[in-house]
This record gives structure tokens, sequence and C-alpha cells, in this order.
């Protein structure tokens, strides 16, 4: 069975950091491009940080930028979303995913991604 699992989230201050992890069963990571998503309660889904294949590529939203550092060991069928300098607005479920490669690159678009977490939750607040 194809499963992604993410864990790493919970309550933190503004200012704070988190890591969230991201692990594959049943299925090799490195076929794929990963993304990390998040929504907020009333938002739609957004697009934060997504990985090629090799993980020479990285792409970030612009809310997220020089904050969040997106990571993979594929020796370990893992990707990570380093998370500084947290903010209350950053606070919603974040989800990973993995989807076909776009070239050399990735793209944050959910509707690219074919398999999906269950989430975790990250809360910014003090």
């Amino acid at each position: 069975q194809l499963q992604l699992v993410e864990s790493g989230g919970g309550l933190v201050q503004p200012g704070g950091s988190l890591r969230l992890s991201c692990a594959a069963s049943g299925f090799t990571l490195d076929y794929y491009a990963i993304g990390w998503f998040r929504q907020a309660p009333g938002k739609e889904r957004e697009g934060v940080s997504c990985i090629s294949r090799s993980g020479g590529s990285t792409n970030y939203a612009d809310s997220v930028k020089g904050r969040f550092t997106i990571s993979r060991d594929n020796a370990k069928n893992t990707v990570y979303l380093q998370m500084n300098s947290l903010k209350p607005e950053d606070t919603a479920v974040y989800y990973c995913a993995a989807g076909a490669p776009v070239g050399w690159g990735c793209l944050r678009a959910p509707g690219r991604y074919d398999y999906w977490g269950q989430g975790t939750q990250v809360t910014v607040s003090s």
C-alpha cells in the first residue's frame, strides 16, 4: 500500500522552528517530485514548497522564502521541511505529496500530485 506519513508538527511560539518529515512506505520517493502544502481553516490549499527528484531544484512560495527549507534524503525515503522564524499566519495543516517530476524541476500546484499524506497540524501562537 502506497503511503505518505507526515510528522513533526506541533505548537510553537512565534519566531520558533519546527522540522516536518514526510516518510514514504510502499514505494520509492526518489522517482517523484515532492511537495509540501498547507491549508488553514476557511482557506484554499497552498503550495508551500517542492523539490525535484534529485533535490537539485526547489521552489518556494513567496510567503515562506528565506524561512523554510525543503530537503530530501532518498536513502531514507524521506523529505523534510525545516521551518524557521515561524509566524502565526503559518498556522495550518501541512501535507506532503508525491507527483510525477516536471522536467528537472517541480511545481507547487496541488493538481500535479497523486499521493498525499494525512497531514500534520502546525500551530504558531504565544
